[in-house]
């Protein structure tokens, strides 16, 4: 069985490559009907896909990466040359090793964070629902998020970590004296979004509003923090209001213009607005980061924002490898046994067949009143003679190099002393 790992992420592919990759999680079941049908045998498939990467894993008797990408760059409407430039291939172990880091949030933009955990488990639970996933991606998995349990309860990998949300409200205190006198807009009523609100909220601004294009799931959001909702509709005509704009929803088209900007600019008589784009594909039009008065961060401007502390976690990392190397040679010891099912299968069954077949003839000779004993030595002598037939064979066949092979097999299967 092979395994294989495909993808890009926010080191190896700019944003709006990235963009181009980006699925919801109800886009994922058609996904991966399409992709499974693509390739020439039918893969155990799943698919991640989030802010900062999008990968495919699979699993089938063989491998077909140049097939697997081809797919990929097709959905993206990009080359596959273009495309191969900025993807990682992995296979076998260093697959398993792959996924087990990004479960522990060792491969993410925020060393540690935990959300990447709970959107791989939901990665999984689509692929699983949509008949996408088998027994080797199954034990992949689940040994992933074993991995990353042991990785956060025995080291200290997310202790110092800064999460996207935290890096905003940074950037937005380095550019407003007093964030409690500060209007917030939030666009989305997500994950990330909730998050964003959540430490904007502990620094009391002047006002927070939730526009969502669902009214009941920004109002609920909004019941948490006493925000105000508003509809996505009403964007263009209130953006001036704001002092700063959060936006994270699953649009993928840009809901906020440079157009709509430029006029909240001149209502708001130049006073800056700070924005932040935590969206793939984008919310907000690259465009809008040439305008003077604002001040506008994407997934990836938040990047050295996050790393900071990385120093006080390197000791935390070089724990958590060696809990996913022990991980690794687990799940590939594991593939190394699937490997030889089939075999004990067929051994076991030729065995039935013979011991049948030996039972089946003392009946008949118990049954016509022969000696017991007689019967139970020729049913032991014809087993023996079975199961040695192939190995007697073979020490009389072929040249005599073939034949010291066999000895040497022979010796080591027969010939073992009880221990």
């Amino acid at each position: 069985m092979a395994v294989w790992a495909l993808g890009i992420n926010h080191t190896t592919a700019p944003l709006d490559l990235r963009g181009r990759f980006a699925f919801a999680l109800d886009q994922l079941p058609p996904t991966l009907h399409g992709l499974r049908g693509a390739l020439p045998r039918p893969p155990e498939a799943a698919i991640l896909s989030t802010c900062n990467r999008t990968e495919i894993y699979c699993a089938s008797e063989q491998l077909e990466l140049a097939p697997t990408l081809d797919w990929l760059a097709k959905s993206g409407g990009v080359s596959a040359e273009e495309l191969r430039s900025h993807t990682y291939t992995l296979q076998g172990n260093e697959a398993a090793r792959h996924a087990f880091r990004v479960a522990s949030g060792l491969d993410s933009m925020v060393l540690g964070e935990p959300q990447i955990l709970g959107q791989m488990k939901d990665a999984v639970r689509v692929a699983e629902e949509a008949g996408a996933l088998g027994t080797t991606l199954n034990q992949l998995f689940q040994r992933s998020f074993a991995v990353a349990k042991e990785v956060r309860t025995s080291t200290e990998i997310g202790a110092h970590s800064i999460s996207m949300a935290a890096a905003a409200v940074r950037l937005a205190g380095n550019l407003f004296e007093d964030l409690q006198q500060v209007r917030i807009l939030f666009v989305g009523a997500g994950e990330m979004i909730e998050l964003a609100a959540t430490h904007f909220a502990a620094r009391n601004p002047k006002a927070m509003v939730i526009a969502n294009r669902t009214l009941d799931r920004g109002e609920k959001l909004a019941g948490r923090f006493g925000a105000e909702t508003m509809r996505l509709a009403e964007l263009p005509e209130r953006l001036h209001e704001f002092d700063a704009v959060i936006s994270c929803t699953a649009s993928t088209l840009p809901l906020i213009g440079l157009g709509a900007v430029e006029r909240a600019l001149k209502q708001r008589k130049h006073r800056p607005m700070f924005m932040v784009d935590l969206a793939v594909p984008r919310d907000i039009e690259p465009e809008v980061k040439g305008l003077s008065d604002v001040y506008l961060y994407t997934v990836d401007d938040l990047a050295a924002v996050v790393q900071t502390g990385q120093a006080n976690r390197q000791a935390a990392v070089a724990q958590a490898e060696v809990i996913i190397d022990a991980g690794v040679q687990s799940f590939m010891h594991w593939m190394d046994q699937r490997s030889t099912v089939p075999l004990i299968q067929q051994l076991n069954a030729q065995a039935d067949e013979w011991r049948a077949a030996e039972i089946a003839r003392a009946r008949k000779a118990l049954a016509r009143g022969e000696d017991v004993d007689a019967v139970l030595q020729t049913l032991s002598r014809g087993l023996t003679q079975k199961m040695l037939h192939g190995a007697l064979a073979e020490l009389h066949a072929g040249d005599a190099a073939a034949r010291e092979r066999a000895s040497t097999a022979i010796q080591h299967f027969f010939l073992r002393k009880e221990r």
